[in-house]
């Protein structure tokens, strides 16, 4: 049961396999959920890194997490168009009104042409290493990224522009009344 409803502001902490914080957002508002997803906005948000350093964000955003896909994914709303940053990382969870996932280094970046990239490979075989992903979980992860790249060419789910400008939409009201 969720203890939140459209329009509240949760935070996001994000965590590395080995239990450590990685980085948090200090804001989301809610626009959306369900069983499976939960969609949220937030514009200059301040981001903390786990060294301390923080930057505020620079463009509104759409952010999707999922209870059943080993990935969450961020429209960035960009003057020069709409980028997609997909992170390979655990389902989600609330807690406290904090989201919280794993993040598992692979990202996907998408570009307003519908091009792409596969972000921080290198990054996945150290942390492989070195926290021991077990060979089931690499399995897992590895099919995810390769379902974000297959939604992303044939135009599926989150990837298209007018699913975002709803939510955009949404959030800009949310953003008005409060």
């Amino acid at each position: 049961m969720n203890n939140f409803k459209i329009g509240d502001r949760l935070k996001i902490h994000c965590y590395k396999h080995d239990g450590s914080l990685h980085r948090t957002w200090d804001e989301a508002t809610v626009l959306d959920y369900n069983d499976e997803i939960l969609v949220c906005g937030n514009d200059r948000t301040i981001v903390t890194e786990n060294d301390g350093r923080s930057h505020k964000t620079k463009e509104p955003a759409i952010l999707f997490f999922y209870k059943s896909h080993w990935f969450n994914i961020i429209a960035q709303l960009k003057k020069q168009g709409l980028y997609y940053y997909c992170n390979i990382a655990s389902p989600y969870l609330i807690d406290d009104n904090i989201i919280k996932y794993i993040d598992y280094d692979l990202d996907l970046r998408v570009f307003p042409d519908g091009g792409f990239r596969i972000l921080d490979k290198n990054e996945y075989r150290y942390h492989k290493k070195i926290m021991n992903y077990p060979d089931n979980l690499d399995v897992i992860l590895k099919n995810e990224l390769k379902e974000l790249i297959n939604m992303n060419i044939n135009g599926k789910s989150l990837f298209n522009p007018q699913i975002i400008k709803k939510y955009s939409f949404i959030y800009k009201k949310i953003k008005s009344l409060k």
